[in-house]
This record gives structure tokens, C-alpha cells and sequence, in this order.
């Protein structure tokens, strides 16, 4: 008998953040367009969560396919080690006329965690570098600033400036010192003012996500005393390094998350929606004053840093499409139609809905999020694999964070179909308050 794809799924895959003893069977998708997937039957799916917040414009857009059929004809990789091509300089050039910041060099990784991994590494050689051509340093500096309940990835050095948490558990004897510090509030900015103004001096850099800590339970804090706090940490040096993996290319609503500060980071991680959730691509833009710290005749100030795939064409292709379509102006008002529709709805819960049931109901651009009252607040609630095997029978695909709702949908997605996940969402509230 001929077995299906899900059971040779079953005998040779391990899936990533699945725990396999009694795991519900992977579904087979077979095909996708727009804002749905659609599995071997014929069953369609909205992908409320933009399969892991990666895919912006829709799956299987037809002019991101069109420029990476174009480009695989012409170039699929080269090393980018002295060699360069097209697709990666003009990338390059536009992401610097767009970025939030002074931003004067690209360097190009794999996806997410090699982007924040570059970043760090680059910021602790910066110091080592500066030291080394005696720029009268007391101290080099060497403590990390993170926030509490961040999350930069999987990788050992994006774990290390990572909260300790179930995800990084098992490794965490063997990360490297962070101190961790508490998003900026009215209750706190004092404190956290004094902290930086003593230890000032012996922090290399500070890593943070802008306005919304996403793996941390869709965690949202103020703009306002994020600059205050970037102003304090720019007056002591401190790289600042903005880790908008997932908040970039209007995902908050606008074009990059810091785009609401008045304070630019120093270095900058972008991936997931870089290239419309087609492709793997990591990248990690400097300043000039970074960059010029590794600019020297001795080879061993040299950033040695680097991947196969660095800057892989096609990739960079699939990005200069994504580009093109998310510069338009149908995206911007998509995104903008999300967002009204989440505010609205987001208004709805709070002033209709028990706040026995759900509670810190936000939202911010395309995001929306609630954490339902049941059991305690962790991303072991089983309450996640309840809601998500709900949603798939209901033709909707979403994938809570343990009890933290959330929605962060393609920017294509239909009325009707954010409609639907709406009206999900209502039931599975009043199913808990029952």
C-alpha cells in the first residue's frame, strides 16, 4: 500500500518547535495563493500568521516567481568572496536609501539569527579593533544590553542576548553573560537611566526588537521611552542594534519599526519579509563608523564572518521584487485597511468582552493580539495546540504562542477572509468563557 505524504512525512522529518511523541499529523500543502494554503484534498486554509510572519504579499505571487525564474536563468550563486553580481549591489543601494538610520554598508547572511549573530559579532570586534589602534580606552567594552523577554534566535549567540527561557534552556551553561534589562516604561526610565549612566562604559552594545517583542508573547511597549532610552545609551556610545527581523517592511504599520523614533540604531537586522517569505536571505546594515573600525593594514581586524549561500542572487532577486511590490501604494493601503480593521476589532474585545476571558488585548499595524485566561501565562499552555486544531478545522490557520492570541496576516488577505478569522477568534473567547 502506498503511503501518504504525511506518513512519509512521519518516518524521515523533524519538524522545528515540535514535540513528535503524540504530535497531531502534519498537514500536506500541496499549493498556495494569496492569503491561503490549500493541502492535498483541496482544503483551503487562510494563513492568518503569515506562515511564521515571513510572507507579506501573499504566497506564490507571481511577479516575486517571475524575477526569480528570470534570475536562475542568468545566475543561481557565486561565492561572494571576491566576486560580486546585480541583484546584490542594487539591493544594497536600496535598502540604504530606505533604512531608518545612516546606514553606509550591507552585509549579507542566511535568514534571521545570522543576521543577529553578524550584528553582535561585529559589535564586540568594533571595541576589540577601536582598543587595538589605542583610541585611549579605559576599558574594552564588553557587556551586552538585551531586554527582558527578548528573543533574537536560535543560534548560540542570538540564544546568549535571548531571555532565558524554555527555548534556550537546555544551552544555557554554555551562553555567554547578557544583563538583561526591563522595556522602557513612564514607571521605569529613571531606572533604567542609572543603570546606563553607571555602567555606560563597559557595555558594547545593546540589541533590542522595536515596539513589539514577537516570540516573547507579541509583547508591545512605547516609543516615546524607547527613545529616551536609546538617547541615554547613544550619549555613552553604545552600539545600538535594532533587530527588525520581523518588524520590518510595514509590519507595525510603518516601513521599519525604528521609523517611529527619533533615535536611529547603529546596526540594523532585517530577514523574514525581505523577501516576500520566498526565499532564505539574512542582512545586517552598519554605519560608517562600524564599518571604518575594521578598515586597517592589519588582516587580523578583519571581519571574518561569512556563509555558502552569502548574498545568493536568486535571493537577492526574490528581495528586489518584494521591494517593488511593497513601495507601491496598493501596499501601503492594504497594510493600512489591516491595521483599521485589527483597531476596530481590538476596541470590540475590549469593550464587550469579559475581562474574565481575555485580557492586555493590542495592536500595532498588521498585529493584533489578546492572552486568553486559562492556566498559567507560558508558552507550554496546552490551550495552543487547542486553539490551532480549531482553526484548521474551520479552514483558518493560526498558531498561538501558548495562550497568546495572535493574528499578523499577509497584506493581501481579503475582507471577507480577515472576517472569518474575526469571527473565529469570537468563538474561541466565548467557548473559554462558557
Amino acid at each position: 500500500m502506498e503511503l501518504s505524504l504525511t506518513q512519509r512525512d512521519q518516518q524521515v522529518i523533524w519538524h522545528p518547535y515540535t514535540q513528535h511523541k503524540n504530535m497531531v499529523p502534519p498537514i500536506p500543502v500541496s499549493k498556495a495563493e494569496g492569503a491561503l494554503l490549500f493541502d492535498e484534498k483541496g482544503n483551503s486554509y487562510i494563513d492568518a500568521i503569515s506562515s511564521w510572519w515571513v510572507n507579506i504579499h501573499g504566497h506564490a505571487h507571481p511577479y516575486i516567481a517571475e524575477k526569480i525564474y528570470e534570475q536562475a536563468k542568468k545566475l543561481e550563486h557565486v561565492i561572494f568572496t571576491g566576486f560580486t553580481h546585480e541583484p546584490a549591489v542594487q539591493l544594497a543601494e536600496r535598502l540604504l536609501n530606505i533604512l531608518p538610520g545612516n546606514f553606509s554598508k550591507i552585509f549579507y547572511s542566511d535568514n534571521g539569527s545570522t543576521a543577529v549573530e553578524v550584528a553582535i559579532k561585529m559589535a564586540i570586534q568594533f571595541w576589540k579593533n577601536e582598543a587595538a589602534v589605542g583610541r585611549r580606552l579605559s576599558v574594552v567594552r564588553k557587556k551586552i544590553l538585551a531586554f527582558k523577554n527578548s528573543y533574537h534566535g536560535d543560534t548560540f549567540g542570538a540564544m546568549s542576548v535571548s531571555e532565558r527561557s524554555i527555548f534556550t534552556f537546555p544551552f544555557n551553561e554554555y551562553l555567554f553573560e547578557v544583563v538583561f534589562i526591563d522595556t522602557p516604561s513612564a514607571e521605569n526610565i529613571e531606572e533604567l537611566t542609572k543603570i546606563i549612566n553607571t555602567h555606560g562604559n563597559e557595555i558594547a552594545c545593546f540589541i533590542y526588537e522595536p515596539l513589539l517583542q514577537a516570540a516573547g508573547g507579541m509583547l508591545m511597549y512605547e516609543a516615546k521611552y524607547l527613545d529616551k532610552l536609546l538617547d541615554e545609551l547613544k550619549k555613552k556610545n553604545i552600539i545600538c542594534i535594532a533587530d527588525e527581523v520581523m518588524t520590518g517592511f510595514y509590519r507595525t504599520g510603518k516601513f521599519f519599526a525604528s521609523g517611529y523614533l527619533q533615535n536611529k540604531p547603529d546596526i540594523i537586522c532585517l530577514s523574514k519579509g525581505l523577501t516576500g517569505g520566498t526565499m532564505a536571505l539574512g542582512v545586517t546594515a552598519a554605519s560608517q563608523k562600524i564599518f571604518d573600525a575594521f578598515i586597517s593594514d592589519d588582516k587580523s581586524k578583519t571581519f571574518f564572518h561569512g556563509h555558502s549561500f552569502t548574498a545568493n542572487p536568486i535571493a537577492c532577486a526574490a528581495s528586489l521584487a518584494s521591494l517593488d511590490l511593497t513601495e507601491k501604494e496598493d501596499c501601503f493601503n492594504q497594510v493600512k485597511n489591516i491595521e483599521n480593521q485589527n483597531n476596530n476589532f481590538a476596541a470590540h474585545l475590549t469593550s464587550h468582552i469579559s475581562h474574565l476571558t481575555i485580557k492586555n488585548v493590542r495592536s500595532l499595524g498588521t498585529i493584533l493580539a489578546f492572552e486568553i485566561i486559562s492556566g498559567n501565562d507560558s508558552y507550554l499552555n496546552s490551550i495552543s495546540a487547542s486553539i490551532t486544531k480549531q482553526a484548521l478545522q474551520k479552514g483558518i490557520y493560526i498558531r498561538p504562542l501558548g495562550n497568546t492570541v495572535y493574528i499578523l496576516p499577509p497584506y493581501c488577505i481579503t475582507d471577507n477572509q480577515l472576517s472569518t478569522v474575526y469571527s473565529f477568534l469570537l468563538d474561541i473567547i466565548m467557548t473559554n468563557e462558557k
